[in-house]
């Protein structure tokens, strides 16, 4: 048993936060038999207790998630407070921060039952904020020399949730065997005004689409709809080659892929799993579809046709529902 907080200001850092943390919790055992995921804007606390207390079947335990907690006020914890005052020996409960402020009560209780609390938040600090660029740097077993790591403390500003994306598009490309410049680094942080492509599709995989189409405007002001096709048709492509291949851990995953165990890898697993083989070739024939209609086969808007795409490849993935994976 064990109890997890994570907390933080940015959401993407949270989000990989606790992608990381289920993907250890859960180890090599079958995620939908053992994953109880709370995430929608209308799930209750009784329900995450009822997960809670559910004993495992057909695995050693369970791992029940409840997200964005801070939208719940003092009165809507009470359930689960009570439930940290006793909680079942075989559920690891990961309670996410998000939605406003965690109740005080929830928090202390957490602590009470002897649960493990991460901030997210890195520091303020200039100086601090560039060791912990470093830490994410060594974390990622990647080498960056001081031109490449000033560029990119530049470049991300106040918004550190970027990192991780441009440290995983870095490793995919030039792998963990050697020390990156700026010169290196440069061309895979997107043109100033525009974002970086992994904004896009990690949206795409959440299964955000308010959230992907906004980046794709962003996207689109400073490059041609056809680059952006590509950068889409590059990332379900990889997925692609998971299709069939047996590949049911990180290291397997990494073999098909030609990519270095890590980060990368366990994000390719986890969204392939999420679509399954059906939504892998679903996401190819839309993208198929909408290559055809952007080289003139249908008389559309660029713009509507990418819109169109996006909005469908997001709607692929499970996000959303009270829970997932019961």
């Amino acid at each position: 048993m064990a109890i997890h907080l994570i907390t933080g200001d940015d959401e993407s850092l949270i989000l990989s936060a606790v992608t990381e943390l289920v993907h250890r919790l859960v180890g090599t055992e079958d995620r939908t038999l053992m994953v109880d995921d709370f995430s929608s804007d209308d799930y209750e606390l009784r329900a995450v207790v009822d997960a809670a207390q559910t004993m495992p079947f057909l695995t050693d335990k369970r791992v029940v998630v409840a997200r964005d907690i801070g939208r719940f006020s003092a009165d809507d914890v009470n359930p689960l407070v009570a439930y940290l005052n006793d909680p079942l020996p075989s559920t690891d409960l990961v309670m996410v921060g998000g939605g406003g402020r965690i109740a005080k009560s929830l928090a202390d209780a957490a602590k009470k039952a002897g649960g493990t609390t991460t901030n997210t938040t890195p520091p303020t600090s200039k100086r601090d904020r560039s060791l912990w660029i470093e830490e994410q740097v060594a974390g990622a077993g990647m080498m960056l020399d001081s031109s490449a790591l000033a560029l990119i403390a530049g470049w991300m500003g106040e918004e550190p949730g970027r990192l991780g994306g441009v440290l995983e598009t870095l490793q995919s490309t030039y792998g963990n065997n050697r020390k990156l410049s700026a010169a290196d680094v440069e061309p895979f942080l997107g043109d100033s005004g525009s974002v970086p492509p992994w904004d896009l599709t990690d949206a795409i995989d959440r299964g955000d689409t308010t959230g992907a189409l906004t980046m794709l405007a962003r996207m689109i002001s400073s490059r041609h709809p056809l680059q952006v096709m590509a950068t889409l048709h590059s990332h379900y492509v990889r997925l692609l080659k998971l299709d069939g291949a047996e590949a049911n851990t990180e290291q397997a995953v990494a073999d098909v892929l030609g990519i270095k165990a890590g980060f990368p890898a366990r994000k390719a697993l986890d969204q392939y799993r999420r679509l399954s083989s059906g939504g892998v070739a679903r996401a190819i024939d839309l993208l198929a579809q909408a290559d055809l209609d952007l080289r003139g086969q249908r008389d559309l808007p660029e713009e509507l046709v990418m819109e169109v795409l996006v909005a469908r490849l997001s709607r692929l993935s499970p996000a959303g529902g009270a829970a997932r994976g019961r």
